[in-house]
């Protein structure tokens, strides 16, 4: 029975390559690889921008904490040491007990900046408000004529913690965090306030080194980012333009172009899938082609032997007692055609889902029984062996009858016509009580179907006997017609050979109707 050969790509087979032209137009950004470089690159950017952003506000918290802990360390020193110097040296006042103790006071708050490494601010204010001087981590700041708001003075003397002050031009440049405390004499009495400002220069400092260690990081990691996405995004469309060239050249009927495969990846599976395809549409199109020189033989030759026997007939060349022996001739022929016109059509009905099945019950068996008395003549003509085996005399199916015997008819046909001389011939109907199915199988001894064609035994325009020797009237569509039929029954059609000995189709049918068809 009818079988394509496989194809296979031969040694010269071209095989797609990339061009200069299009690995330039793959780096333009409304190609699909400059759509992956831009979306790897700006999830790269943002990942960057987050992460800065979050390095930022954690550095900020710890820089607060710091300051707020140096700054309180700080306070609390220094007013240990002016309250104790102010009460044992028994000053007159602030001013001049600060005065005196300038060159301590800065020794104080250099060793404090050095052991709590931070720049610091530490002044001092009068009862009323006004600084009396200033004293930095460099030295002591001369000061005159300033005042702090007299509401922070207040806050102070009311024991009110104050977190953070705005500038006080000429003695505080830049952000700081302060804390403050009153000053009292041996009385208790409030005889100023000191306040410790912790500066944010090592904090911009710090702050300024991670950023620029982040920029010099980000650009580093875009570079090594852009070459990594680079590589895996061409091994991802380098394919993919190659299977579009190819997909170009199946349209101009070039189906020798195969696309390399590489890895075991899905896009390699998606190539490999790709080079079936296009054996497939080669296959196809050699199918057709033996199609259509079948067919024209088909058609050719019995329409010339009608042709000629009727034209001698008005001719007067044939005597008129063997007009009926040609004319009956000419009978079998137009048969003939008349069942190729039919295949064809069938053809085109199922491809266009047009074909209707009448779905009812029927004897599988009567239907098998019938189909073996009309080729009475032909199995006596080749002196087969015949065996009919069914597990009943009656099983019923349910199917579409007309369609169920063409089925039959042709597969029996086939086995009658490619089965050796004195060989075997049986059909066997099963019952699958479990699977609520009937199995039918049709084996003969004959040369059987090679393992390598037997995938393709059920394509379409396939014939097996391509020498036209024991098929001369088939044109490779009995098979495929079965097979849509058996799908359209939601129903199994196979086949098994083994070369050079036998071959066996069979097909199953459901043994009842649905549940809502029965009712």
């Amino acid at each position: 029975m009818g079988i394509n050969d496989s194809y296979i790509p031969e040694e010269g087979t071209s095989v797609v390559h990339s061009s200069r032209r299009e690995e330039s137009r793959a780096l333009r950004f409304d190609s699909l690889f400059g759509k992956y470089i831009s979306a790897f690159l700006l999830i790269l950017l943002a990942s960057f921008l987050v992460l800065a952003l979050i390095i930022t506000g954690v550095l900020g918290s710890y820089a607060r904490n710091s300051k707020r802990i140096m700054a309180q360390s700080a306070l609390s020193e220094t007013l240990i040491y002016v309250e104790d110097g102010f009460r044992s040296e028994a000053s007159e006042d602030l001013a001049s007990f600060l005065q005196a103790n300038r060159r301590e006071m800065t020794a104080l708050l250099s060793a404090l900046c050095d052991s709590l490494d931070s720049d610091m601010t530490v002044f001092f204010t009068d009862a009323e408000a006004n600084v009396l001087f200033c004293v930095a981590k460099d030295g002591v700041q001369t000061v005159t004529g300033l005042k702090i708001p007299k509401e922070m003075l207040t806050d102070v003397l009311n024991g009110i913690e104050i977190s953070s002050v705005a500038m006080i031009d000429g003695l505080i440049s830049n952000q700081h965090l302060v804390r403050a405390a009153a000053i009292h004499d041996e009385g208790g009495r409030v005889v100023g306030a000191v306040f410790a400002c912790a500066g944010s220069g090592t904090f911009d400092r710090l702050l300024d080194t991670v950023m620029e260690l982040i920029f010099f990081a980000s650009i580093a990691m875009l570079l090594i980012a852009l070459i990594a996405v680079y590589v895996i995004t061409e091994r991802v469309i380098g394919p993919l333009r190659q299977m579009s060239r190819a997909a170009k050249s199946y349209a101009s009927g070039n189906f020798e172009v195969v696309v390399p495969v590489k890895g075991r990846d899905e896009v390699a599976e998606l190539a490999e899938a790709f080079n079936q395809m296009a054996t497939s549409l080669k296959n196809l199109e050699k199918m057709r082609s033996t199609f259509m020189a079948n067919v024209s033989h088909d058609l050719r030759t019995p329409m010339t032997t009608i042709a000629g026997f009727i034209d001698s007939i008005l001719a007067g060349a044939i005597p008129p007692e063997k007009h009926a022996h040609y004319l009956g001739i000419v009978a079998v022929e137009v048969k003939r055609l008349s069942r190729l016109v039919s295949l064809t059509l069938d053809i085109s009905r199922i491809q266009a889902g047009d074909r209707k099945f009448v779905m009812a019950q029927f004897d599988i068996c009567e239907t098998a029984r019938l189909i073996l008395i009309s080729f009475e003549q032909k199995i006596e003509e080749k002196h087969l062996d015949v065996s009919f085996d069914a597990d009943d005399d009656n099983m019923t199916v349910y199917a579409d009858r007309d369609a169920i015997y063409q089925i039959l008819y042709n597969i029996c046909d086939n086995a009658v016509k490619f089965s050796n001389e004195g060989g075997r011939l049986e059909i066997a109907i099963r019952a699958q009580r479990e699977k609520k199915k009937v199995q039918v199988t049709v084996l003969n001894e004959g040369p059987g179907i090679p393992e390598e064609d037997i995938p393709y035994v059920f394509d379409q325009f396939y014939k097996g006997d391509k020498s036209r020797g024991l098929d001369k009237s088939g044109v490779g569509l009995g098979m495929f017609i079965s097979k849509a039929i058996i799908d359209a029954h939601k129903e199994e059609i196979w086949v098994d050979s083994e070369y050079g000995k036998n071959c066996e189709f069979g097909f199953t049918l459901s043994a009842k109707p649905p549940h809502r068809e029965s009712q």
